[in-house]
């Protein structure tokens, strides 16, 4: 059996360290396009509208985190337990008010399209981002 040169390991190496270093700014550039405040209204029928803004933030690691606020219901702050966003999809879970978050982004990054599941019932909830 025939060894690799040390010029094709070298090769190999440099390849590997180039995908490296291209592949996670393309990351953060993806996480940094969610990062914002984002704000929409749910519309649940029979009830009142009630607003909803979401805060979204990236640690240095690339982690997200967010908070959602009700500002119709007086109610700030609270904490999003689980969320990811790939591929222009945001995913967010809230345990403390049992709600779900789907959403795709739109091509300008400006709305994020989706829909929140609440208590059984399932809203579409248009997010835009705001300054």
């Amino acid at each position: 059996m025939k060894m690799p040169s040390a010029s094709s390991s070298m090769l190999c190496w440099g390849l590997g360290l180039v995908l490296a270093f291209t592949a996670a700014p393309l990351l953060e550039a993806q996480q940094r396009s969610i990062v914002g405040d984002w704000e929409g209204t749910l519309d649940p029928g029979a009830k009142p509208k009630q607003r909803i803004v979401v805060h979204i933030a990236a640690a240095q690691d690339g982690t997200l985190s967010g908070t959602l606020d009700y500002p119709d219901q007086d109610t700030s702050g609270t904490q999003i337990t689980a969320i990811t966003y790939k591929q222009h999809v945001l995913h967010f879970e809230c345990t403390s008010n049992v709600s779900v978050y789907d959403g795709t982004m739109s091509d300008d990054k400006s709305t994020l399209n989706g829909t929140l599941k609440q208590g059984g019932e399932s809203l579409s909830l248009v997010l835009k981002r705001t300054p």
